[in-house]
């Protein structure tokens, strides 16, 4: 097989994509010094207050191993505080700090600038068909992922 070949595989097309996307919203989200995995999980808390890491992982599609890690880096820097479950109290619930609410709201303008650079090279009805794809790909594909996307709602 050639590197032409190689270049052409779906696999890499999409890991370079998510090079690309990744880099893109770095560079939009500098000021904040936030990941896209730390930006996904504290949407995912702030509309799930009280949800554990178990579940959490589930609902941004990331292992629960690499998940603790953002979460002791989120915690550090004051966005995230744990506390013990109410029914299980070796259950860490998680919930945004008030530091954390802030961080999101000044961050949101960013992050939708970044999702709109992504595309921004495809006319619009390519990026509307783009993401139809992308959808219908990752949905059906879902279980062969290592970490699944599960929508569960938190239990406090």
């Amino acid at each position: 097989m050639s590197m032409r070949q190689v270049y052409g595989k779906p696999g890499h097309l999409i890991r370079r994509a998510q090079q690309i996307a990744v880099a893109i919203f770095i560079e939009e989200c500098a000021a904040f010094d936030i990941t896209p995995v730390q930006y996904a999980a504290l949407v995912a808390i702030r509309e799930n207050p009280g949800i554990d890491a178990t579940r959490l992982s589930a609902l941004v599609a990331f292992d629960r191993s690499t998940l603790g890690n953002v979460l002791e880096r989120l915690e550090a820097k004051g966005v995230v505080k744990r506390r013990a479950g109410k029914a299980d109290r070796r259950v860490k619930a998680l919930a945004l700090t008030q530091v954390g609410q802030e961080l999101l709201a000044a961050v949101e303008p960013a992050v939708e600038r970044a999702q709109a650079r992504i595309l921004s090279p495809l006319a619009p009805a390519d990026q509307a068909t783009l993401m139809a794809l992308l959808g219908q790909l990752v949905e059906l594909n879902n279980e062969s992922s290592r970490v699944p996307l599960r929508l569960v709602a938190s239990q406090p």
